[in-house]
């Protein structure tokens, strides 16, 4: 039988306190680790939770946004296809014509009328053309804009042109087709329209 002095149970002992210590701490460290890799994994899962709300959130924005914008892409599109189908057609077939209400439309002249004479007898103008302005200016302007576009077009002047002057209502003479622009309250005055009742009226606008 071993028999231990006095020192050497000391040192045993101490030996002892110091391993217990030490796993004692190697636990407590292998705890902490556990714990924040614990909280870590808890934090990941709270972030990967928001994450996916947010995705979520910002999907559900987005098809709302593509869905309003298709609403109004749609509604917009009807709307062209019902002005389409009510806007009236010219029939005739006439180079000169198209061109002269090119010019017209290129300046947003008002109430462009169509008078067709070609079944009148004794007429001196196949058609009248007949458009209204919101001032002198843009009668000016739409008047120019018709000679520009004719021009451009045909190569083709008006043979007689009137009322450059006040610009109140300019006439261009085109042979076989008279153009007349007015402001709105000269055209309202003479109603040129009610002159020609036996004519073939067509609005474009």
């Amino acid at each position: 039988m071993i028999r231990f002095g006095v020192k050497n149970k000391v040192s045993v002992k101490n030996y002892m306190a110091k391993t217990t210590k030490k796993t004692a701490t190697k636990k407590a460290v292998k705890k902490a680790t556990v714990k924040k890799v614990a909280k870590k994994v808890s934090v990941k899962k709270v972030t990967t939770k928001k994450t996916a709300a947010k995705k979520v959130a910002v999907k559900k924005v987005v098809a709302k946004k593509a869905a309003a914008k298709k609403a109004v892409v749609k509604k917009v599109a009807v709307k062209k296809a019902i002005a389409k189908k009510e806007e009236p057609k010219l029939k005739i077939k006439n180079p000169l014509l198209d061109s002269i209400i090119d010019g017209l439309e290129e300046r947003k002249a008002k109430n462009i009328t169509v008078l067709d004479l070609s079944n009148i007898k004794n007429r001196s103008f196949d058609f009248f053309v007949i458009a209204d302005a919101e001032s002198s200016t843009h009668v000016d302007s739409i008047a120019s804009s018709v000679e520009e576009t004719v021009k451009k077009q045909l190569n083709e002047r008006p043979f007689h042109t009137e009322g450059w002057e006040n610009s109140e209502w300019i006439l261009l003479d085109y042979v076989d087709i008279m153009v007349h622009v007015f402001q709105q309250q000269t055209r309202d005055f003479y109603r040129l329209e009610d002159l020609w009742a036996d004519a073939e009226i067509t609005r474009l606008k």
